[in-house]
């Protein structure tokens, strides 16, 4: 009888164990939702390393509601996979050079999906060009205020020998405190163990204080 019992009781864990195991035995989301963060239709340019700038998908109707995170990249874009269904896409407070706001875009998912997210930022780099002669680097380029609730701490110009450029992906910086709005002009000079790289890259940023900087497009000088 002893046996008996034993026998059952080892059957029953056994099946609850597995059923366990096959409730968490879900499919993986295979949709995919990629997008831009945009103002007047031109991406966003941030710091792309460290997973730093994010926005966040939430799927109202459910008990477990909480952020899906959304990663976005140096060039303003993202991408995530994600199960189909109705979402909110906002962006994460004070991780990007924009206004931070309650702005929500709702995003119907069904297979691959593309979606935009429009912004606020404090200011605009544009026009801006890249000359690099001997070991000498000049950046000129035009800085707009859109929305300067923040003060505007200081320029940017960096340089890395990969396709990811911000101030933590350089080896090469220089920095101009208070630069102002209008046209600004950048020197750097660069080293010949930077010079000695196959590939250049350089960007310049905007840093307000307490935000993260707004970025141009990575430019190739070497």
């Amino acid at each position: 009888m002893r046996k008996i019992i034993l026998n059952t009781m080892l059957l029953t864990i056994t099946g609850a164990f597995l059923s366990g195991c096959g409730l968490d035995n879900y499919d993986a989301p295979k949709s995919v939702v990629t997008g831009k963060v945009v103002y007047n239709g031109r991406n966003i340019g941030v710091k792309g390393t460290g997973s730093t700038v994010q926005l966040e998908l939430w799927q109202p109707g459910y008990d477990l509601y909480t952020a899906i995170p959304v990663y976005v990249t140096q060039d303003g874009s993202f991408q995530t996979e994600i199960f189909d269904g109705d979402y909110k896409l906002v962006a994460k407070s004070g991780t990007g050079p924009w206004v931070s706001s309650q702005d929500t875009v709702d995003v119907t998912v069904k297979g691959a999906t593309t979606c935009e997210y429009p912004v606020t930022p404090f200011y605009t780099i544009s026009n801006e060009n890249f000359s690099l002669n001997g070991s000498t680097l000049t950046a000129t380029f035009s800085v707009t205020a859109v929305a300067a609730t923040q003060q505007l701490e200081r320029a940017i110009l960096v340089v890395n020998k990969t396709s990811f450029v911000d101030e933590n992906a350089q080896i090469a910086r220089a920095d101009q405190l208070a630069p102002g709005t209008g046209q600004i002009s950048m020197t750097l000079e660069l080293t010949e163990e930077v010079l000695s790289s196959t590939l250049l890259n350089a960007r310049v940023g905007l840093k307000t204080e307490g935000n993260q900087a707004i970025y141009s497009s990575v430019v190739k000088i070497k």
